[in-house]
This record gives C-alpha cells, structure tokens and sequence, in this order.
C-alpha cells in the first residue's frame, strides 16, 4: 500500500535551514505529482509546494524565494529545501500524493530563537 515518511524536521533558529525528505512505497514515485503541506498549531492544512512528475513547481505565496522542492525519482524521494526560516513556518509538514490527504505522521519544524 502507498507509503509516505517524512522526516528532517527539528528545532532551528529564525532565518535557518532545514531540508526535508519523504520517502515514498508502494505506488509508482515518478508518475505522480507529490505536494507538501502544513498544519500549523491550531489550524487547518496549508498546501506549500508541489512537483509534477515532469519537474514543475509551484509555490504558496507564504513560501516563495525562500523554500524549493524536488524529487529523486531514482531514489523514490521527495525533497523540501526551507531557508530564511520564519516562526510563522511553525508547523507539522506532510507531503502526500497527488490529490490525495496526507497519509504519514509528518515531521515538526519548529522555528524559535
């Protein structure tokens, strides 16, 4: 069955780096357009990013110029580069598959000094 872990979240100091991945199983990686979202405390899901299986991207406006996402289809991977990091990026992220709900646990990233 589809499998989605996220991971490479952590504690890290406004305007700091963290680089996320989600490893992917069970469903073919590189057809499908894979996006990240968030769940900041106390609010609902927020879409942040996605890739085509062609390599386009789109960005949430909140994001744009300062995170990049990609993918390793060799690798079944899914990749979310986040610098210049805001508290307001405070959030569990997920990353999920086409236009399907998230499925794993997430990974936190918090942005505290």
């Amino acid at each position: 069955q589809v499998q989605l872990v996220e991971s490479g979240g952590g504690l890290v100091q406004p305007g700091g780096s963290l680089r996320l991945s989600c490893a992917a199983s069970g469903f073919t990686f590189s057809s499908y357009q894979m996006k990240w979202v968030r769940q900041a405390p106390g609010k609902g899901l927020e879409w942040v990013s996605r890739i085509t299986p062609s390599g386009v991207k789109n960005y949430a406006d909140s994001v744009k110029g300062r995170f990049t996402i990609s993918r390793d289809n060799a690798k079944n991977t899914l990749y979310l580069q986040m610098n210049s990091l805001k508290p307001e990026d405070t959030a569990v992220y997920y990353c999920a598959k086409g236009a399907s709900d998230p499925q794993g646990q997430g990974t936190q990233v918090t942005v505290s000094s």
